[in-house]
């Protein structure tokens, strides 16, 4: 199924690039050739399923995605998704299942530890959902600082949610909460957009405060701003943040990246770049969220399709959109701007406006405003490769 959907997708490559996208994405290379003339390419998708309320879904509009074991876990406009990769089955809660909040699941994580799922709710604050119960901390109830949650996030016993006006850090066990506002954070504003944590560090995506560093250990906030201090123009290249309005951050490996309304990053402590779509592989500079996979590697969402910063030290991508007439995908590669060849898709993304991302092995999981998109990656391999 694979190998002929790869041998029928690639007819939009220069020859050998078809070649090496197809074989490579078997996982076959030759031997008899000079490795050194074929062309090295990413691994690019070409298996994808769509998920809809055709298929169990309480709504269309993907919010939230978040891979745990076979479980997928789904959030969207109208209540909580499970879906169940060894059935292939969809449960849902909605209000009247007990999900306390009739509106939007925004963000979703889960407690590796106790196997809890930690539930943003775009109005309703969070919830916990355990043993088939949900547990319900809002503003009249909790130290929850607001109820309007745009992310949620594990870190180790502590549960923190970045809100509208400000974050709030939960201790499950003592049962404490923490605030964090412009009052003892470095927030120039307080609107948070995102939040996640990884290796010790808890990062802030914050509406004109650009990103926000905690470090657990040593409880220190750092952030991190657009030097050249201007909004509407980045006017020094690679000199920091590209712009303060941030939507989303993932750490891994050393490596902190960042969507932004107006661009992207790359950031490993002392380097940073800056990506725009203009020059790169990204469908747009209007990023909704990122997930690093790891150092060379990021999957960003944006309003136009989804791009993929497949190797980093060749700043090659491939970039997923639909065709919104006829709904069929397309998979353009590219490297530093300049594209080398498109892969005609029956399927692709559901939708180009792209919400949320998880990578779960070598699989991935896409939220759009049309549905969720999942990716199996068969023979999937990291960076670049010739056949």
């Amino acid at each position: 199924m694979l190998a002929s959907l790869v041998a029928g997708a690639t007819a939009g490559l220069p020859s050998s690039a078809e070649d090496t996208v197809g074989q490579a994405n078997r996982g076959t290379r030759s031997t008899e050739e000079n490795p050194k003339s074929a062309p090295k390419l990413p691994y690019v998708y070409t298996n994808w399923k769509h998920l809809t309320v055709k298929d169990g879904l309480p709504n269309d509009h993907i919010f939230a995605v978040k891979a745990d074991g076979h479980k997928v876990w789904i959030g969207t406009e109208g209540g909580l998704a499970c879906f169940d990769k060894r059935t292939g089955k969809i449960r849902s809660w909605t209000e009247k299942d007990g999900l306390p909040w009739p509106g939007v699941v925004s963000s979703l994580d889960t407690n590796r530890k106790t196997g809890e799922l930690w539930i943003g709710l775009f109005g309703g604050g969070i919830a916990r959902f355990s043993g088939g119960r949900f547990d319900h901390f809002h503003q009249l109830n909790s130290g929850l600082v607001n109820d309007v949650v745009y992310g949620v996030a594990i870190e180790n016993d502590n549960v923190w949610a970045a809100t509208t006006a400000g974050a709030s850090r939960y201790n499950t066990v003592s049962k404490a909460w923490t605030i964090y506002t412009e009052k003892n954070a470095p927030m120039e504003e307080i609107w948070n957009y995102g939040v996640s944590y990884n290796d010790g560090k808890v990062y802030l995506g914050v509406w004109g405060s650009g990103v926000l560093e905690f470090d657990v250990a040593t409880q220190r906030w750092k952030d991190y701003l657009d030097p050249d201090g201007e909004m509407e123009i980045d006017l020094y290249r690679d000199d920091g943040i590209v712009h303060v309005i941030t939507t989303g951050t993932s750490y891994i490996n050393g490596i902190l990246w960042i969507s932004t309304y107006f661009g992207m990053n790359r950031y490993d402590g002392r380097h940073w770049r800056g990506y725009y779509a203009h020059e790169t592989g990204l469908p747009s500079d209007f990023g909704n969220a990122v997930i690093g996979r790891s150092a060379d590697e990021a999957w960003f969402s944006t309003d136009k399709g989804l791009g993929v910063l497949a190797d980093f030290a060749t700043d090659t991508w491939v970039t997923y959109t639909m065709d919104p007439r006829s709904h069929a995908g397309k998979a353009t590669i590219s490297r530093a701007g300049r594209v080398l060849g498109t892969v005609p898709l029956k399927k692709s993304v559901p939708h180009n406006y792209i919400l949320c991302v998880d990578i779960d092995g070598n699989d991935a999981w896409v939220g759009t405003s049309k549905g969720l998109g999942w990716a199996t990656g068969t023979g999937y391999y990291p960076g670049l490769k010739a056949r």
